[in-house]
């Protein structure tokens, strides 16, 4: 386990984020974590952007920033292959607001009980992020910041909705030997992102799109980045029901 210090230092800067996007403070320092025109009759959904101190399989690279342990983490999912809407792709827990739900909060909570069966009492809720769209599926997703105060264990819940559900060491995501970008070609338009890789038992995942430009917009304001090469293309096979082509 990590000193306490060095654990609250990444909680306190999450936490100082989530803040200044609640107050909307604007000018350079707070850049937009990425920007999107968004779509239109969209649907409000949310995602949680659980972070806190893994308890086994320390990163293998040191982050430049003192405030990422090798054992600072982030709960991430793999989605089924055979869903519709974003088969196979890495993602955060989350889903659509629904009618009972009391906000993006509370239906970010549901959400991530109902995919990887954590016990919600153990996430103290850190802010929110400003909406963002998720074009593809036509929702306004609200990040919601999260800090695992006391880990629950997580599984796949439903296989027909994820495939694995996992804690990626942060500063292995930092690690520019596992950054690069994607290329997505979708009717006969090309779509350009930042990707990560992530080692697991069977290789490796990549985690792209809406989540790989959260994650990216989010090291960039804590000020979490090191520098990597933009011009590295990770490669991307989209197991995609409507046979969007990729190269």
């Amino acid at each position: 386990m990590p000193a306490e210090p060095t654990a609250l230092s990444a909680r306190a800067q999450l936490r100082a984020v989530a803040e200044r996007a609640s107050r909307g403070q604007g000018g350079d320092e707070f850049a937009p974590l990425f920007s999107v025109p968004a779509p239109t009759d969209s649907r409000r959904a949310s995602v949680l952007l659980l972070f806190g101190v893994l308890d086994g399989l320390p990163a293998g690279h040191d982050a430049h920033d003192l405030a990422v342990s090798r054992d600072l983490d982030v709960l991430l999912l793999a989605r089924a292959s055979t869903l519709r809407a974003h088969p196979g792709q890495v993602a955060f827990p989350g889903g659509r607001v629904d009618p009972d739900d009391e906000g993006p909060i509370a239906a970010a909570l549901r959400e991530a009980r109902e995919e990887t069966g954590l016990d919600p009492e153990g996430v103290e809720v850190l802010g929110t992020l400003e909406t963002l769209p998720l074009v593809f599926s036509r929702h306004l997703v609200t990040p919601v910041l999260g800090w695992w105060r006391s880990p629950s264990p997580v599984r796949v819940v439903d296989e027909g909705e994820s495939a694995d559900v996992f804690r990626a060491p942060v500063a292995d995501l930092l690690n520019p030997a596992n950054r690069g970008v994607t290329v997505l070609y979708r009717d006969g338009e090309e779509f350009r992102g930042p990707g990560f890789l992530v080692p697991h038992a069977g290789g490796e995942y990549i985690v792209w799109g809406f989540t790989a430009m959260v994650l990216d917009g989010l090291f960039t304001r804590l000020g979490w980045t090191e520098p990597w090469d933009d011009q590295r293309r990770l490669p991307l096979v989209v197991p995609d029901p409507d046979s969007a082509a990729t190269r």
